[in-house]
């Protein structure tokens, strides 16, 4: 499994490469936000970030960057998209699951410029994904689940659509917010897992494993 992080912050996006070897990265108009920066500063930055590391491509580091989310229009949507993949060869174009978002991928993919369709919130529009040969697909979890809804189920009818129609676009779940999640999306054979930096350092915790670590500290100096 491929880990993503879910993260615009240059400083987030070193200390997660350098620590825990992520694949990827994802961003949507709140992490930009975040990052207290204008949007093409933002991403002209992660472009930089990616040339530095001699990470030439989208195969090699994906970064998805997403359209602007007022677009409901596919034309419109495909023009921004061309203008953003032109920036670096490791864009991946974010389009939202809607029915101009599915027609804008269908032509960005046929012309070359790899997309991710978000905002999946059921398996019937995964299918859209995997019809277009979309490279990514990003089911979201976190939502769900704290509207009470279990997602591993959501995500393991994704991936088992996928293999019976012999879809090659990877899942990405998105919105993870806990270890659990990612356990489970592991478990129902998505490919990636997207997250914050927080959320990573978090899942590797466990207090069984201070305590051990302690007991045998202890047992080192006394022998």
């Amino acid at each position: 499994m491929k880990y993503f992080l879910d993260s615009a912050k240059l400083d987030e996006i070193e200390e997660a490469y350098a620590t825990f070897g992520v694949d990827g990265v994802t961003t949507n108009p709140r992490h930009i936000q975040a990052s207290g920066k204008p949007f093409m500063a933002a991403i002209e930055d992660m472009a930089k970030w990616a040339a530095n590391k001699n990470l030439a491509d989208y195969r090699t580091f994906p970064i998805s960057v997403e359209v602007n989310p007022h677009l409901e229009n596919a034309d419109e949507m495909v023009r921004e998209a061309r203008k953003i993949a032109a920036i670096s060869k490791n864009f991946v174009i974010k389009i939202p699951c809607i029915e101009p978002g599915i027609a804008a991928s269908r032509i960005l993919e046929r012309e070359g410029i790899r997309t991710n369709l978000t905002l999946v919130f059921s398996p019937s529009q995964a299918i859209a994904a995997g019809r277009n040969k979309t490279l990514f697909v990003s089911p979201f979890l976190g939502w769900k689940e704290a509207n009470g809804e279990d997602a591993k189920p959501f995500i393991q009818s994704i991936a088992d659509i996928y293999r019976v129609q012999k879809y090659q676009t990877e899942i990405i779940c998105a919105a993870v917010r806990t270890g659990k999640q990612i356990a489970d999306c592991a478990a129902a054979g998505a490919q990636i897992i997207t997250a914050g930096l927080a959320v990573y350092k978090d899942s590797f915790k466990h207090p069984y494993t201070r305590n051990g670590l302690e007991l045998f500290r202890s047992a080192w100096d006394r022998t």
